[in-house]
């Protein structure tokens, strides 16, 4: 693929929501959007079908991402474009940043790539955003805010045919300051089925996000999958962030607590 850009029309790819909130939740959502600015609407051979579908975005995170930034008073950072233009989760030598084969599905326009191709969309999506999490994360630091990480994210009912089980899955890697809390108040309901590193785990290479900003500052951190057929309207957003938000504040307040204490 050629690297001429036409960018007159290009709306800003990240967007900052209450970057004054002084929560203590810091929310990501790297896959908030199915938005595909020229020329990326016409040059990957995208149907219109797979450009609603899971494979471009993460149907519902930003709904409930939104809620829970607006309840918890907590900022959030979100990509406006779709990950099959650049996944923003992924680490920026990765063959799947820029994904030919997503799920079942062929994305010919991402096919043999020129280093130029890359670079651009580095920096149209994938350095702004972390960028932007970066300074945001400093700028509180400097306020004096203590900061939790946590992104969210939907995911399909089934994955190449496999049906999956969990309503919600909790992925953490060494930090579980947040997981293990989380996991047991969500188990303690009783009706759901809940995922501990599943249907994903750090080792299946989808942790880029949450252990750049939230295990390599020593930041209390989760990601968090929503199954996508339980957000499918605002009303099931809200839903699932009435019922997060409570269990990720009391969380993330006990975690920064003894991260204070420890490094008192």
């Amino acid at each position: 693929m050629g690297s001429s850009h036409q960018n007159g029309g290009m709306t800003r790819a990240v967007e900052v929501l209450n970057a004054e909130g002084a929560g203590e939740l810091v929310l990501l959502c790297d896959h908030a959007s199915n938005h595909f600015p020229p020329p990326y609407d016409q040059c990957l051979g995208v149907s219109e079908d797979d450009k609603s579908a899971h494979i471009s975005w993460d149907p519902g995170a930003l709904g409930v991402a939104k809620a829970l930034s607006e309840a918890l008073d907590s900022p959030l950072v979100y990509t406006t474009v779709s990950r099959l233009v650049i996944d923003c989760n992924r680490e920026e030598d990765r063959e799947d940043l820029t994904p030919s084969l997503s799920e079942l599905t062929e994305i010919s326009g991402n096919r043999d790539l020129s280093e130029e191709e890359r670079a651009f969309r580095l920096d149209l999506v994938h350095r702004p955003f972390h960028n932007a999490i970066d300074k945001l994360l400093s700028l509180r630091k400097e306020r004096g805010l203590p900061s939790a990480v946590v992104s969210v994210h939907t995911y399909t009912p089934v994955y190449k045919g496999k049906q999956r089980p969990w309503e919600i899955g909790l992925i953490s890697e060494s930090d579980r300051s947040l997981a293990n809390p989380v996991l047991d108040g969500l188990n303690a309901r009783g009706d759901l089925t809940v995922g501990d590193n599943e249907p994903y785990a750090p080792s299946d290479g989808v942790y880029y996000t949450v252990r750049r900003h939230g295990e390599d500052r020593s930041l209390p951190c989760l990601m968090i999958e929503i199954r996508n057929d339980e957000v499918t309207t605002p009303d099931e957003e809200r839903r699932w962030a009435d019922l997060l938000g409570p269990l990720l504040k009391s969380a993330a307040q006990g975690a920064l607590q003894t991260s204070g204490e420890e490094h008192a």
